[in-house]
């Protein structure tokens, strides 16, 4: 799936060199990949070395948002640092991009929680970017507390994580937190890792009781519940709240930081056979983690379910594991599995604790490994229900928003009566009139609608000044689809079209309904208008 390049519709016109111009356009229809990136860094570069700063700012703002979507977290923070570099030479870059203003501030707090994750980046840039975060919207903004806290626990400051946690925590919200229903979740996996299980409980109870509203929860929640309950014994909760969750995590990449957390449950409720069973599932991951903690903390918690495995007497069980890079695929038994995944756990917690100056993540993985149940196996639903159940959801009622998806987006077309097909990546695609239209989800999370219309006219190489003049026009005269030209390597010409809506909130089907009859009515009026060109 592609991701285009938008330039916002509220900048004034300003200079720019017309060769990155178009390359940011090229650089847009490329597929998501390392040849993507690489092209955008070096528009970005040749931006700076031309003097234009807003083609930088686009292909730099390009970059972070391929990072964030494809992978490689911790390689925002490099494009975000020349992104404020840009900003603070000209101070009045932004006054004309308020919404480019917004999301820096955004993309700021974004890479300091990726240098949380990674010890690729020193601590100084993280606390440096933070800064800059602070000198935008203020000391006392609510995700300045909760970062400082963040990263003084990451070190281990225990004292200082709690002080800048009661200021987090005694601060109103503000949007730059990002999304207020995993709040709560944050707050909680603190908690629970300062051994305040109560509180931790206390803390997801706005989640639990569905007073906050997130795609990513419950679920998150109570993935970060099931130690606090285990531990102050309410396992019976703890036990329904594995398998909801893991139900939800299992597939999930992003869900990756949660499952140490079942793995930890299954280990210390007294299941390490079903440990193995989530640790064979899930063992490809660890060679394409969503970061290095998450690694860190899977390794170490997989290696403390081989552990109590080989203790009750399931050391004859073997793991496959693939292959990967010059390691051959391997059947493993129990013990030499756990000492893999704790050597890999131990170079991750060194690295950490180097770039730290600390011994904080050795001494964590140290405490995991001494863990032991408490007492007797807790009960817990048959490993069976752990499988989706063959029921569709029941779906939401007209008026009753709901997290985007596949098929919300084909009962909306389904109703209308259109012709579509899926393809293979989720991409739903259909033709109305002398309109190809794409439908998609996009964002970390699934939670853009992005609809791409394709003209079926296309004109020839030698009409491209006539094709971008055609394209400033449309942009000018009309809100929607925002047009472009994307030349073919033949020569043609393709004029393309797209609209996106953030729908993370949620969306009803009666809304849905709106937004696909509006992404159809000005999609076959664009294409309408190229066939009619002369």
């Amino acid at each position: 799936m592609t991701a285009e390049f938008h330039p916002p519709t509220d900048r004034p016109a300003v200079h720019r060199d017309p060769g990155l111009a178009s390359a940011l356009t090229d650089a847009a229809e490329l597929p998501d990949g390392e040849t993507r990136l690489a092209e955008l860094d070096r528009i970005a570069a040749r931006a700076d070395a031309l003097g234009d700063p807003h083609s930088g700012l686009d292909a730099r703002f390009a970059l972070v948002e391929a990072y964030l979507r494809g992978g490689g977290r911790w390689r925002i923070v490099e494009p975000v640092r020349r992104l404020l570099a840009t900003v603070d030479r000209s101070p009045g870059l932004l006054d004309a991009r308020p919404g480019d203003a917004e999301l820096l501030r955004r993309h700021l707090r974004q890479a300091v929680e990726a240098a949380i994750g990674t010890p690729r980046i020193g601590l100084a840039q993280a606390h440096a970017l933070l800064d800059a975060l602070a000198r935008r919207i203020g000391e006392d903004a609510a995700v300045v507390a909760q970062l400082r806290c963040r990263l003084a626990d990451h070190r281990g400051d225990e004292p200082t994580a709690r002080r800048w946690y009661d200021r987090w925590t005694a601060t109103d919200p503000d949007p730059a937190a990002g999304c207020p229903g995993c709040l709560p979740v944050r707050r909680a996996e603190l908690l629970a890792g300062w051994g305040d299980d109560r509180a931790a409980l206390d803390a997801l109870r706005p989640v639990l009781d569905a007073v906050v509203e997130c795609s990513d929860q419950p679920e998150g929640a109570l993935a970060v519940g099931l130690l606090p309950w285990l531990r102050t014994g309410a396992t019976a909760r703890a036990a329904s709240a594995h398998l909801r969750a893991y139900r939800r995590h299992r597939g999930e990449r992003r869900a990756m930081p949660y499952l140490a957390a079942q793995l930890r449950f299954c280990a210390l409720a007294g299941h390490p056979e079903r440990g193995l069973d989530i640790l064979a599932e899930q063992l490809p991951r660890l060679d394409h983690p969503y970061d290095d903690l998450s690694a860190l903390e899977f390794a170490a918690a997989g290696a403390l379910v081989c552990a109590l495995a080989v203790e009750s007497g399931r050391d004859g069980r073997r793991v496959h594991r693939p292959g990967h890079a010059d390691r051959p695929a391997a059947d493993l038994d129990v013990a030499t599995l756990g000492t893999d995944l704790l050597a890999v756990a131990t170079r991750l917690a060194g690295s950490f604790d180097a770039r730290n100056g600390t011994g904080h993540h050795a001494g964590r993985i140290a405490a995991w490994l001494a863990e032991r149940p408490t007492g007797d196996p807790v009960p817990v639903p048959a490993w069976e229900s752990v499988a989706e159940p063959d029921d569709e959801p029941v779906p939401p009622a007209a008026d009753e928003p709901a997290p985007l998806s596949l098929a919300q987006l084909t009962a909306v077309l389904d109703a209308r009566g259109d012709v579509y097909a899926v393809d293979a990546g989720g991409v739903v695609v259909g033709r109305w009139d002398d309109a190809v239209i794409q439908f998609s989800q996009l964002g970390r999370q699934g939670e853009v609608l992005h609809a791409r219309v394709v003209a079926a006219r296309r004109l020839a190489a030698g009409r491209l000044a006539e094709a971008y003049e055609f394209c400033n026009a449309w942009n000018h005269d009309r809100l929607l689809p925002k047009a472009y030209v994307h030349e073919l390597p033949g020569g043609e010409l393709v004029l393309a079209g797209d609209v996106s809506t953030d729908l993370a909130y949620g969306v009803a089907p009666t809304q849905l309904g709106i937004l696909v009859d509006a992404a159809v009515s000005t999609g076959v009026a664009y294409a309408r208008a190229v066939a009619a060109l002369p």
